[in-house]
């Protein structure tokens, strides 16, 4: 009697209807390739467009079943992407000095994933906005150009913010 009583009870909670955020998957079910070609970029910085693509595709891996090309003409539905804007700040500096000792990078992305057969679009995020803060050394025998990690960081955040959005429909 009491394992019956248990065994109703696991299953009236198991059954609530939560599920794991980012596990969502409203995807045509004809989608089963996503193709990530390069993105464009209109901005003078070039690092942030050319890691894009790459970590986009590492996160669909890594969290999907779907395969991912870079030639759209091999998929069922194609990711494209942009970057429209870069533009980069001194948020804090130096009293003695007036040295920046913090930047913070404010990029605008335009995002879109397409079904070759429908035309439909997916998922759109016209004006996707991401930030980044990096430190400045103040001694420059000790400078470390952060730039080039921050964009590593900046990417890797965009890619898995853009992967949830798909899955998630947001």
């Amino acid at each position: 009697m009491r394992r019956a009583l248990l065994a109703a009870l696991c299953v009236v909670t198991a059954s609530c209807g939560y599920h794991v955020s980012g596990r969502g998957d409203l995807m045509p079910k004809n989608v089963k390739i996503i193709a990530v070609p390069a993105f464009a970029n209109v901005t003078t910085r070039y690092q942030l467009a050319r890691l894009l693509p790459e970590d986009i595709s590492r996160e669909l891996i890594a969290r999907t079943h779907y395969a991912v090309v870079s030639d759209p003409a091999k998929a069922d539905a194609v990711l494209n992407g942009g970057v429209s804007s870069f533009l980069f700040f001194p948020i804090t500096s130096d009293v003695a000095t007036s040295r920046a000792t913090s930047v913070e990078v404010v990029v605008l992305l335009q995002i879109s994933l397409t079904d070759r057969t429908t035309n439909a679009v997916l998922y759109s995020r016209p004006g996707f906005e991401f930030r980044e803060r990096y430190q400045i050394s103040e001694n420059p025998q000790q400078y470390f150009d952060e730039s080039g990690p921050a964009m590593i960081r900046l990417s890797r955040a965009v890619a898995q913010s853009v992967v949830t959005g798909i899955l998630e429909n947001f």
